[in-house]
């Protein structure tokens, strides 16, 4: 958990500079991507309804902290999440430095406390669920609560909306 918190802070930083400079030399381009992020991120949680937990798995060693560094770098729904944090919730005309920093902080905090949870209870869940017809619905409730966390984004709760 703790290298998959530090290699989102890895992506965020270079990135973050590179959109407010995107923000305010294109801001329809900055616009385009705020739509195409939120659609990756759709999409993804309409892979996640049609998913279903694999009996088969069998439990190995956790990864390490560097498995979990690479985990964001090399994730698209990571650069999408942290493009559509950039581009929902970031005041027009914030500097780059304070835009990332705030998005960056936010994020750290958020992961800090809610990736351990996840983890936990994510395993939790998929050992009591898988098989069963709970595990169709859950995986249909993650979908939605996904898409509504982005509509929200796109038109109800973000600054830059």
């Amino acid at each position: 958990v703790a290298g998959v918190v530090v290699g989102k802070q890895l992506i965020i930083w270079p990135l973050g500079f590179g959109l407010m400079q995107l923000a305010q030399s294109a801001p329809g381009v900055f616009l385009a991507m705020k739509y195409l992020s939120a659609a990756y991120i759709v999409y993804l949680a309409w892979r996640v309804a049609n998913m279903r937990l694999k009996a088969d798995q069998t439990d190995g060693p956790p990864p390490g902290f560097l498995a979990g560094l690479i985990v964001h770098p090399l994730n698209p729904k990571a650069w999408g999440m942290i493009t559509a944090a950039f581009t929902s919730f970031v005041t027009p005309g914030a500097t780059a430095f304070t835009a990332t920093v705030s998005i960056a902080a936010v994020l750290l905090a958020c992961q800090t406390l809610l990736h351990p949870i996840w983890a936990g209870a994510g395993q939790l869940i998929a050992a009591t669920i898988q098989g069963t017809r709970a595990e169709r619905f859950v995986f249909l409730l993650l979908s939605f609560l996904t898409v509504a966390t982005v509509f929200y984004a796109l038109f109800g709760g973000g600054i830059a909306s």
